[in-house]
């Protein structure tokens, strides 16, 4: 890949605008399909059912088939970057490393970490509607997204690092219109997924105070470099999922 540190951000941006226009054409035609909402059979299925008022029983297999290989796709693609995460914080000491920091000798990948989403996302799959799920995964990601605006208000729009010009609609309009944009998604989710972000949170902060001793210390910073991919080739074998 040419210029990865420029042509990776820029591609997740794009993929972020296409998917959002692409979804906002499907979801308007969708309506002018079927307008009265209230009348679905199962809220989380309703494109499937418009499709199948628009396409007849062809239409409807035909998506039904796409859905699932997209699932797949989607689902391995998760599942090998988020055990790349947890290996990573097991690596540098934030998780144990005995589980989560090792790679397997044959085929150079986290191993444990792979089976044990395989075996959560089985369970949670059975346990969790799709609905309550995305609203539980968008609480810590509108969290997060509310952070990111902060900050960036806090170090471009009122500390300014030194040879930075100032730029009033992109160091203050933007990320304080980012930010009251992401706090009225998340004031607004359910408060079944309120409790179970905020207790996860929680959980989180509780291991985070055990790690510093009380806040005492500076938490452990995730090594995403060259050179320790490097390392992790040298370990396993192999390179681990990225």
């Amino acid at each position: 890949m040419k210029e990865p540190r420029r042509t990776v951000p820029v591609a997740t941006v794009l993929v972020c605008l296409i998917t959002g226009a692409f979804s906002t054409v499907e979801i308007y035609l969708a309506q002018r399909v079927w307008p009265d909402s209230s009348t679905f059979k199962n809220v989380e299925t309703a494109f499937m059912d418009v499709t199948h008022m628009v396409g007849g029983e062809w239409l409807f297999q035909a998506m039904g088939a796409t859905v699932v290989v997209a699932c797949i796709g989607s689902g391995l693609s998760g599942q090998a970057g988020a055990a790349r995460l947890l290996y990573s914080m097991g690596r540098d000491g934030v998780l144990p490393r005995g589980l989560f920091g090792r790679l397997d000798e044959k085929r150079g990948i986290p191993a444990f970490n792979i089976i044990l989403l395989g075996v959560l996302s089985f369970f949670g799959a059975w346990l969790i509607s799709y609905e309550r799920a995305a609203e539980v995964l968008n609480f810590g990601a509108f969290l997060g997204f509310l952070g990111v605006n902060a900050a960036a208000f806090w170090e471009y729009g009122l500390r300014r690092p030194d040879g930075h010009t100032r730029r009033w609609f992109m160091d203050y309009v933007v990320p304080a219109a980012g930010f009251v944009f992401c706090l009225i998604i998340w004031l607004n989710l359910s408060h079944a997924a309120k409790i179970a972000g905020g207790a996860w949170l929680l959980a989180g902060i509780v291991y985070l105070a055990l790690l510093t001793r009380g806040f005492r210390t500076s938490p452990v910073s995730l090594d995403f470099s060259e050179d320790a991919a490097a390392n992790e080739k040298n370990v396993g074998g192999a390179s681990a999922p990225r």
